[in-house]
């Protein structure tokens, strides 16, 4: 399993390629910034991002998840109209939005994924195990963690940490939650916290994003720890950055800035939807500290 296995659209096998970008007429433009983006961009004027209708806490329709709120950041700071392509995040999202000049950047992008470029990474997370508190399994921290023998897991089949779990000896009293969904209809994430509660499962790993946002959902909260302890198996944390196409040089280049100038303003929306932020030595990314420069 590649970086891409963190997001939903990146946890099915990615098959799909980048196309070739298609030539288009379109106006000579410059950004406030004197960085001319008119060939790379259908519309310089414009913040065209490409985006799933129904994933939270990524994005959806209705402007909801952290994702669209940094495109609303970004198209501030830009000065920008935001616009929107949606379409699932499924095998074929690069090369029916992005690919296709339908939109001009993807707002979440493992750092190493090949169907897009990436810019700097503008955050670093990872899967998190989630349980109650209190519970004894809010302490732990790695998945060969001895108090979780005879445990009922919950986990996201084909994800990575169910190779882990699988080395740990977990997998016999797991409890799979199926990958490929319909998200119109259903969700294995709010499945899985649903068990959680009811007493189903005793605990759940989630891609960390998706467990912080779901852990603030249900009451009392539930408590989230990254597992950032692994020793071996697959690797669970992640830099996630944005995707531009591999042409769009000066685009990535003004993204890349614009990362670097807001970071603290990016971090305060991540960790209100509860994202379990992560610096480069794996500690915890507060509240406190949105309003110092990185």
């Amino acid at each position: 399993m590649t970086n891409a296995a963190c997001h939903r659209w990146l946890l099915i096998s990615l098959v799909s390629i980048i196309a070739t970008p298609i030539d288009c007429e379109v106006s000579r433009a410059q950004t406030p910034e004197g960085t001319d983006l008119s060939i790379e961009l259908v519309d310089p004027r414009v913040l065209r991002v490409c985006a799933d209708p129904r994933n939270l806490p990524f994005s959806n329709d209705k402007g909801e998840g952290f994702e669209d709120k940094l495109a609303e950041l970004f198209a501030e700071k830009l000065h920008k109209k935001l616009d929107y392509t949606y379409f699932p995040q499924v095998t074929g999202f690069v090369r029916m939005t992005l690919a296709a000049h339908r939109c001009d950047v993807i707002m979440g992008l493992p750092q190493g994924d090949d169907l897009a470029q990436g810019t700097n990474p503008y955050y670093r997370t990872a899967y998190a195990l989630v349980a109650k508190q209190g519970s004894g399994l809010d302490e732990v921290a790695t998945l060969a963690d001895g108090r979780l023998k005879g445990k009922r897991i919950g986990i996201v089949a084909g994800t990575p940490p169910a190779t882990n779990m699988a080395a740990a000896g977990l997998m016999t009293s797991a409890k799979p939650y199926p990958l490929m969904i319909d998200t119109r209809v259903d969700s294995s994430a709010a499945a899985m916290i649903k068990d959680l509660m009811s007493g189903e499962i005793d605990a759940g790993v989630l891609w960390g994003p998706t467990a912080g946002y779901y852990a603030k959902q249900v009451s009392p909260p539930l408590h989230v720890t990254p597992l950032i302890k692994e020793t071996s198996g697959s690797r669970l944390v992640y830099r996630i950055g944005m995707g531009v196409r591999p042409a769009d040089q000066n685009w990535k280049r003004m993204l890349n800035r614009l990362i670097q100038e807001n970071q603290p303003a990016i971090n305060k929306i991540l960790l209100d939807f509860g994202v379990p932020l992560l610096d480069d030595n794996d500690r915890p990314i507060t509240a406190e500290m949105t309003t110092k420069q990185p």
